[in-house]
């Protein structure tokens, strides 16, 4: 038998416009933030283990407490590892104003969110070396000695651990940024890439890039990271401080424009 009841109304109009709930991304703010304190978190603990831990004396026995050059690379490794796994999920872990713009470059980033992610990472490291600077004032004459040292800026020429010229330093920034950017594209590729592991491959990268690259100009390949040392490291620092602001960036766009074209093309 048919049901002689009329069927209810639907409000078709109603159910077509209205949007199923979605998973809200995390705000501005935070996003900045992120950037802000992934940065400080990275300067803190290279640079820092760079100044207070790197050449520390010996003990009794004679043999060198400090961690030396191996010791900061991985110091700068971690760093950004652990900086990549708590910082990561929310900004995309850049910390590194050089892989912003090449990550734009490569088409995974807006170029318009380029700006605000460059502010934070440099703010964040100042105050990372800022920090230090406030800590070792708690020591009569350590800030001076760390400024008159360079702090951990760096440099060429006289400023460069290994004597190495600007040459050098302008070759080993191009290279090594543009290397550490390929590394990062691939590693976090949408579809080829292995999330799990991405903090751990960056990580490890740029611990291979310190371990090679701290005698030849105390490794940048992050204007971030060589500001936040010149600001304190003297004029003659600042003075050679646009090599390693220019060239990283360069490096890095190059990378990026490159993987574009040459991993990132539409099958025909």
């Amino acid at each position: 038998m048919n049901d002689p009841r009329p069927e209810p109304r639907v409000d078709r109009t109603r159910l077509k416009h209205t949007p199923p709930d979605t998973p809200k991304g995390p705000s501005s703010v935070a996003v900045l933030l992120a950037e802000f304190f992934g940065t400080f978190l990275l300067v803190l603990g290279g640079v820092g283990a760079a100044l207070f831990a790197a050449d520390f004396g010996t003990g009794t026995s004679g043999t060198s407490l400090g961690i030396g050059f191996v010791g900061v690379s991985l110091a700068f490794g971690l760093a950004v590892m652990a900086a990549a796994y708590a910082f990561g999920p929310i900004s995309g872990g850049h910390f590194n104003p050089a892989v912003t713009l090449g990550l734009a470059a490569a088409g995974r980033f807006p170029w318009r969110d380029s700006l605000g992610y460059i502010v934070a990472q440099m703010l964040g490291g100042a105050v990372a070396t800022s920090m230090i600077a406030l800590i070792g004032s708690s020591r009569d004459g350590w800030v001076q000695a760390a400024q008159d040292g360079g702090f951990a800026s760096n440099g060429w020429g006289e400023l460069s651990p290994g004597g190495f010229g600007i040459l050098g330093a302008i070759v080993v920034e191009l290279l090594f940024t543009a290397l550490f950017l390929l590394v990062i594209l691939g590693v976090t590729h949408p579809t080829r890439g292995n999330p799990a592991f991405a903090g751990l491959a960056i990580g490890l990268t740029l611990t291979l890039i310190h371990l090679v690259t701290i005698p030849v100009d105390n490794t940048s390949v992050n204007p971030a990271r060589s500001l936040a040392a010149a600001i304190y490291g003297g004029t003659d620092s600042l003075g050679q401080l646009w090599v390693f602001l220019v060239f990283p960036i360069v490096g890095a766009m190059v990378a990026g424009f490159a993987y574009r074209g040459m991993f990132d093309g539409t099958k025909k």
